[in-house]
């Protein structure tokens, strides 16, 4: 670990260093309720906006440019949901369970059962040996090496960004949410079902109203930008030059937050989107920090701020990493091997 990195962890490891982050994961009510009244209210705004566009005959173009809007809106719904799902946008758990299944239901996610598969990511993120659902899949060199034809392929096949990015979000949001995991206890099952029947009842609604044809003309540009956003925001805060991976022996959970979570710095405006989950590397120290609180911890803790920014231009190049290579100790791409 680099030397600044590596007095981080001396700082983080002492008395002073992670109980000190502890006041920031204080909810706030005016913080939460204000939030929700900037982004809920707009989000439903524009696609009443929408619905009466579309009927009134208003070109598409300009349909797809409000949904543009609508989705960048429907992902700060979604850090709204994670923050639920750690139970830290409200202080109440009943509130935070109640909102995140609203949040669900407009993001096409099951809230508990979501909240489980994140709960397995947090305790296993960059952990060879744990590399579970909840995270991109990722194999090493060597695995990849021994892999067997058709894995190799599908392996080729899931990393290519145009699947990863277009046909994953889709497949992610629209079908494999709408099915509860393997081995799922009543909670998430039921959190499955109820979410399931919510969408349903709201598409038959539409339906009835202001047809088929126009809900779909109207929700999944919506839900597909939104998706896309959220896949490659979940895929760079793990995936990156300088990423972290370690078998489960070596493994510290220290050193996976502050080398393995991105500092994925933003332009103002779309950190306002994403909730300041760009700060991911704090996320993942204390994650019951809520998302109205990240900026503040991360600019009066100076040592945070040792991790080296990812910009949004150079995370693009991210999407060359493809397999982690344990001898060199780093992410490299098909053409290393």
């Amino acid at each position: 670990m680099p030397e600044n990195l590596d007095t981080a962890k001396i700082k983080l490891e002492g008395s002073d260093g992670y109980n000190s982050l502890r006041h920031y994961q204080q909810p706030s009510v005016w913080k939460a309720s204000w939030q929700l009244t900037n982004t809920l209210v707009p989000y439903l705004l524009i696609c009443a906006m929408m619905v009466f566009a579309y009927r009134a005959g208003v070109s598409y173009g300009l349909i797809l440019g409000m949904a543009v809007v609508a989705a960048a809106l429907l992902v700060r719904i979604f850090i709204f949901l994670h923050d639920c799902a750690h139970n830290c946008f409200f202080g109440s758990r009943k509130a935070n369970a109640v909102l995140g299944f609203i949040c669900g239901i407009l993001t096409f996610t099951p809230y508990e059962e979501w909240r489980k598969i994140h709960g397995i990511h947090h305790n296993t993120y960059g952990d060879l040996d744990r590399r579970s659902k909840g995270d991109v899949w990722i194999l090493t060199t060597e695995e990849y090496k021994a892999a067997s034809t058709l894995k190799r392929f599908l392996y080729r096949f899931y990393r290519n960004p145009f699947v990863l990015l277009g046909l994953g979000p889709f497949l992610l949001f629209l079908v494999s949410y709408r099915f509860p995991r393997k081995g799922a206890r009543k909670r998430q099952l039921y959190s499955v079902i109820f979410t399931n029947a919510a969408i349903f009842v709201i598409i038959l609604t539409a339906s009835l109203t202001i047809g088929f044809k126009a809900y779909v003309a109207i929700q999944f540009p919506v839900i597909f930008m939104a998706g896309v956003t959220g896949v490659w925001l979940f895929y760079i805060q793990h995936q990156f030059e300088g990423a972290y991976w370690a078998r489960h022996d070596e493994w510290d959970w220290i050193t996976a937050s502050l080398r393995g979570s991105s500092y994925y710095k933003l332009p103002k405006v779309l950190q306002w989107i994403t909730g300041n989950i760009g700060l991911h590397h704090v996320h993942h120290l204390r994650p019951r920090i809520p998302n109205y609180h990240l900026q503040q911890c991360f600019d009066e803790t100076p040592f945070l701020a040792v991790v080296k920014p990812l910009t949004l231009f150079k995370s693009f190049k991210c999407l060359q990493l493809k397999l982690w290579d344990e001898r060199t100790q780093k992410l490299v791409g098909f053409r290393s091997i």
